[in-house]
């Protein structure tokens, strides 16, 4: 009973002077709003970049080739090393007993596709038939190519979902023909929409895969042509998956070692491992979220000055109420909890304000940035938690001061 006259009491005493409170309380909404966008923004960006990492696949280690820039620096490379090439897979394939699957990657900047693309022109990837599964691509239709394609260098390929859109629109494409440069090639399957990354420093292999056109690595041996390759390796990559239980981290350092050996120490190569990514992307995360929380965290702080600055305000105001209440029997604990609850009145209240101002902020800055982000639960309740902490700390210093008045000064006071 005593709690609930309380809270009616403060409730009523807040009510009197809404605009005060409201403003008040501003600090505290902002506060905890600010921490839950920073929260949905941390949480929406480790989901993306995980899922893109993970796409590309944990189990697997990419080898990238270094393009030269200059005739000259690569008639020094030659000297020593001839670049990645078929020679490193089978080499690879004989060495590393951990590899599932492997497949060697060639690309092509087309110069003419038809029909025309309504938007960039597509990469053109000459890939082994296991691409698909080393990756995990799944596919919208058809099916992707097989040996046999490969083997016979079948004009065939498999369309990223935004080289389809861009080619075909949002019609079928299987079956339908796509030419590029001076060959024309039969639809066998489309890709569904793949995860992009913002990322552009990780190797080739984390290119854009909605924007490319895959066919068989013979085909592409076979049917294309490339005048830069003069300054480029026979290979532009591998891609390497593993068996379940294989570590990649120490499988990475022995294909690395391996072609290290083979390309005589030129480091014509780069070797990424996911799983290292995926491990450094969730450190670096939690810290860009530890960051983002303590920035939006002053916001909180200075809402808990505001209401010890107010609280303050409205002790000296009822002076006089505190010693009628004092000279009646009520003692020093009445008093205190009496202005501390007016104090968490207004931190929860502007809490449960914050948590519409929070999501509402992350639907703002996903509809406007095009940003991922993801309101979790725990965000809520900490964000929540933390300005009722506020609201109880604050409130204190305030709400002793008023107990310790001398009721007969209070009595005096006008």
């Amino acid at each position: 009973m005593i709690i609930v006259t309380d809270f009616r009491q403060a409730f009523s005493n807040l009510r009197a002077q809404k605009t005060r409170t409201l403003l008040t309380a501003l600090g505290i909404v902002f506060g905890v709003g600010s921490v839950i966008g920073m929260l949905a923004i941390g949480a929406g960006a480790r989901e993306e970049s995980l899922r893109f990492i993970e796409q590309l696949g944990v189990r697997n280690v990419l080898i990238d080739s270094r393009p030269t820039m200059s005739t000259e620096e690569l008639q020094q490379r030659r000297k020593s090393s001839l670049g990645l090439n078929d020679r490193d897979v089978r080499i690879l394939r004989a060495n590393i007993e951990a590899l599932d699957a492997v497949s060697p990657r060639k690309t092509l900047h087309p110069s003419t596709v038809l029909p025309k693309p309504a938007g960039a022109l597509p990469e053109l990837y000459g890939v082994a038939p296991g691409y698909h599964l080393i990756h995990s691509l799944k596919l919208a239709e058809g099916v992707f190519f097989d040996d046999a394609d490969n083997a016979a260098s079948a004009p065939v390929c498999v369309l990223g979902e935004t080289a389809k859109v861009g080619i075909f629109g949002y019609g079928p494409a299987l079956g339908k023909f796509v030419k590029i440069n001076d060959n024309w090639l039969e639809v066998a399957g489309v890709l569904r929409e793949q995860i992009v990354s913002g990322s552009q420093n990780l190797g080739a292999s984390m290119q854009d895969l909605n924007n490319i056109v895959f066919v068989p690595l013979n085909t592409f041996q076979y049917r294309f042509w490339d005048r830069s390759y003069s300054l480029r390796d026979d290979l532009d990559g591998v891609e390497l998956r593993l068996k379940a239980e294989a570590d990649s981290i120490e499988t990475a350092k022995i294909v690395t070692a391996v072609l290290n050996s083979t390309h005589h120490g030129v480091q014509d190569f780069s070797v990424t491992i996911p799983a290292a990514l995926l491990a450094q992307q969730k450190h670096a995360q939690t810290i860009f979220t530890y960051v983002m929380v303590a920035i939006a965290a002053i916001s909180l702080l200075v809402g808990g000055i505001g209401i010890m600055n107010i609280v303050l305000a409205t002790v000296m105001e009822r002076t006089k109420e505190i010693g009628i209440r004092r000279g009646v029997g009520a003692k020093r604990r009445d008093i205190v909890r009496q202005f501390l609850t007016e104090s968490v009145l207004i931190s929860v209240s502007g809490g449960a304000l914050g948590i519409a101002f929070g999501y509402f902020l992350a639907w703002l800055i996903a509809r406007t940035a095009g940003w991922s982000t993801i309101v979790t639960t725990g965000s809520v309740v900490i964000a929540f938690g933390v300005s009722v902490a506020v609201g109880v700390i604050f409130g204190i210093y305030p709400a002793v001061k008023a107990s310790h008045i001398n009721p007969i000064e209070a009595l005096r006071y006008e």
